[in-house]
This record gives C-alpha cells, structure tokens and sequence, in this order.
C-alpha cells in the first residue's frame, strides 16, 4: 500500500502523455494564427486600456514604457518555459499538467485548483472593468442605466445615496455570453475571438497611427518623475498585462500539430502584445502630460483633450469589444484546467464529459460562467482584483522550475523548442516572480492560504484516493 508521501509526489509518466486527444473528447480545429490571437486575445486588454493610463499617472510618468519593457522581459523568460513544455506535453492544463509530470501528483493539484480560482477572478475583474467603459460610452449619448443595475454593493460614486446600486448587470451578462459562445464549440468559438483580436489590434493601430501626430516632446519631460523606482513598481502593477499566453496554452489538444504550433504561438502572442504595448505607451504620454492623464480611460479621454471625440469614441467601444478576448482567453483557461483535472481523476469525471457533437466540456464552462459572473456582480473590481495574480506567478515559478529539473533529468526526451539560455533565463522567471509576489497585500495572502487549505481537504478527501495514478 503506498503511502502518503508516495502519492503525492507521484509522477504522471510524460511517454504516456500521448500527443493526440484520444477518447478526451476534444478536437483539434486551432492553427497556428487562431492560437495567436487567442494569445494576443488574452494579454492585450485592461493593460492597454487601463493600466497603462493609471501607471502612467500614478507611478512611473511617461517611464511607463519601461514599465512594460521590464514586465514584457519576466514575463519572457515564464514565456520560454512554457513554450518548451507546450512543444513536448501538447495536453489540456498547462501549467498543471506540467507541474504534475515533473514535480508531482500534489504540485499538480496546488497549482491547477488555484488557476481555477485565478482565472476565474480575471474573468470578473476585466468583465468588471469592461462594464466601466460601457458607462462612459453611454454617458457620451446622455444615456444613464437605472441605479440598481449600474455596479456592485457598495461602489455606488460621489452624489449617489449608499444602498442604490445592486448589481453590475452588464458584468454579469458579459461573463455568461463568454460562456455561451465557448459552449457553440472551439472552431465556433476561436473565429469570434479570432474576430474580436483583429478589431483589438486595429483599434490599438489606430491609435498609434493619429495619435503620433498629436505627440508633444514636451511630455516625456520627466522621463522619471517618480524615479526608477517608480518604473520598477509600475512593472510590478503592468505584470498583470502582459501573461495570458498560459491560459492559451492550456487549448493544447484543440490545435493542430500542436507540438509545433504552440510553442510558435506562445512566443509571437507576446511579441505581438510588447511590440503594441510600447507604441501605445510612447504616444499615449506624449498626447497628454502624464498628470492630466484619466486613469480610468486613458485612451479615450486623451484624444478627447485633443479635439478628437470621434476617435475618443471609436477607442471606448473598441476597448469594450477588444478586451472581451481577454474573457474569452482566460475562462478557456480555467475550463480546460478543471477538464484536464477531472479526466486524471482528482475532481469527478462527471465534469471531464463534453458535448457529443461540439466536443467542449459545458458542464465545466457554465459553472465557471456562473461562478465569475457572481464575482462581477456582487464584488468591487478592488476585491476581485485580489483573487488574481498570486496564482499566476506560483505557476510561474512552477513552470520555470519544472523546465530546469525535466531538462536535467530527461535531457534525452524531443523536444520542439528548447528554452534558451538554461538555466539562466528560467531563474530570471523565478526571481521576478517571486520577487513580484513580495508587492501583494497581505489579503490577498489570506485569501490564497484559505482556498489553499479548501483544496488540501478536497485533494486528501477525494483525490488522492481517485487519481488514475492511484487505480494503476
């Protein structure tokens, strides 16, 4: 009778991680362009539309753009890691899959039950934040929502009567509408987000293009108003814009020739994003002196101070559409996280079960949608906000050790793409990581031990016990 020790630390055998989906249930429709822009889907969105803006104004000046430079290169080295494990583990998970391969059963189960808490909370807070510039755009056309449906309990602004406001019914409904086009089928449902990428990155070409000719060189003086430091902790806060290429990685048995295309994927989606990021940043804080800038809307109000309200406008109905792809990427993420789960055994099997002709796990994906529309409707986007990032970067670390201990102990296995500069540039992902972690709030902290422990009782209780490992 093995141990406790013994099944935790178990292994799931990488030669028997077969590339194709076998009896899954999934099908492989995704190329290598649809995986792109799923990726670039998931990382370009609130960074560019909002974070930018309230960094810029907030902490770093127009050295934002190193803000983004620092982020984009932590986030780089994490980048190579996955994208060395997405060539030769193509399956469902990501960063659960791997932890549990490599590091074991336990690691596996820490890692994929907090990226279900994780990416669910994205969903929330970009649903949330979405809702914010639905307001403004209806305030351009002197259209107001009644009180009740207008945000979460206790958000209610300056001039209105605490108690008035309900829920945020439009965050709610944009959770559940993500849910519903995942649910019409991955080749369905790639083509929607695929469509949303493009209008993204038109909208944030667009701004690239009018606004460099309203740049002032004046603006970028300071560069560092708030000093270096203030660029460091601005990459500290942007850091949260520029992952999203994890969650991508987990639709590894939807594409095609995925030992190929992935890895390729992973590493043009954050080229793709950094390359816009940069722009963006350097015309947003040459349009507009960083103190002026909205950090709410910053894009929009900037070319509104500019004399420009129909680009102003074009920009806040772009940011609603575009970063609807950020939904989309990141509930993927956790239904497939949870799919991968239960077909090992650690959660029911009841909810690895996908539709007989869309192949998607809707069990999975409408619970999920539900659970993060809750979160939009009932919390502030502050408090949601804290059930995000502290998973992402354990991942982080995770995958990053994991690349360095697999690459040691099986340096005989294929692998499509090798992360450069081992073992150096998978540490430079952890220290980031680790040192990105030490800026969370103490409640957030709180909030991870307690889901922790939550998945500790599921994991002794239930999935120890029910491991395929364990049947073997």
């Amino acid at each position: 009778m093995p141990s406790v020790l013994d099944g935790m630390v178990r292994r799931k055998p990488i030669e028997q991680i077969e590339d194709e989906s076998g009896g899954s249930g999934l099908t492989r429709t995704l190329g290598l362009w649809q995986l792109t822009a799923i990726g670039v889907g998931g990382i370009i969105g609130a960074g560019i539309f909002s974070l930018a803006g309230a960094v810029a104004n907030e902490k770093a000046g127009p050295a934002v753009l190193i803000s983004f430079l620092v982020a984009g290169i932590a986030s780089a080295a994490a980048a190579f890691s996955y994208a060395e494990f997405a060539g030769l583990i193509p399956k469902a998970g990501s960063a659960y899959t791997y932890g549990y391969a490599v590091l074991g059963e336990f690691t596996g189960w820490a890692i994929g039950w907090d990226l279900l808490l994780e990416y669910t909370a994205i969903v929330a807070v970009v649903a949330i934040g979405i809702s914010g510039y639905f307001d403004d755009l209806l305030g351009f056309m002197h259209v107001h929502l009644p009180l009740w449906m207008s945000g979460a309990p206790g958000t209610e602004p300056k001039g209105v009567a605490d108690g008035s406001y309900k829920i945020n019914l439009f965050a709610v409904l944009l959770c559940l509408l993500i849910a519903w086009v995942l649910n019409l089928g991955m080749k369905n449902a790639a083509r929607f987000e695929t469509a949303l990428v493009y209008l993204k990155v038109g909208i944030v070409l667009l701004v690239i293009v009018v606004g460099v000719f309203k740049i002032r060189s004046g603006n970028y003086s300071p560069f560092f108003p708030f000093g270096l430091s203030g660029a460091f902790t601005g990459a500290a806060t942007v850091f949260f814009a520029v992952f999203g290429y994890d969650a991508m990685s987990t639709a590894a048995e939807e594409s095609q020739d995925a030992r190929r295309h992935m890895p390729k994927a992973i590493i043009y989606s954050l080229a793709i994003s950094m390359v816009l990021y940069v722009a963006a940043c350097l015309v947003l804080t040459g349009m507009v002196d960083y103190r002026d800038i909205n950090p709410n809307a910053a894009f929009s109000s900037a070319f509104k101070s500019v004399g420009l309200n129909t680009v102003g406008i074009i920009i806040a109905v772009g940011a609603i559409l575009g970063v609807l792809t950020v939904l989309f990427t990141f509930m993927m993420g956790a239904t497939r996280v949870w799919f991968s789960m239960s077909r090992d055994g650690l959660l029911p099997g009841w909810f690895a079960r996908t539709h007989p002709t869309r192949h998607v796990p809707t069990r999975i994906t409408w619970i999920l949608g539900a659970g993060s529309a809750l979160i939009a409707g009932f919390l502030p986007i502050a408090e949601a906000a804290e059930l995000t990032n502290i998973g992402i970067l354990l991942a982080f670390i995770v995958v990053c050790v994991a690349v360095i201990v697999l690459r040691y102990r099986r340096p005989d296995l294929p692998r499509e793409f090798r992360t450069p500069g081992m073992p150096v540039v998978p540490a430079v992902g952890i220290v980031f990581s680790v040192w990105l972690i030490t800026f969370l709030e103490w409640q957030t902290w709180v909030r991870f031990v307690v889901w922790f422990l939550i998945g500790c009782v599921i994991y002794f209780a239930y999935s120890r016990r029910h491991s395929l490992l364990n049947r073997r």
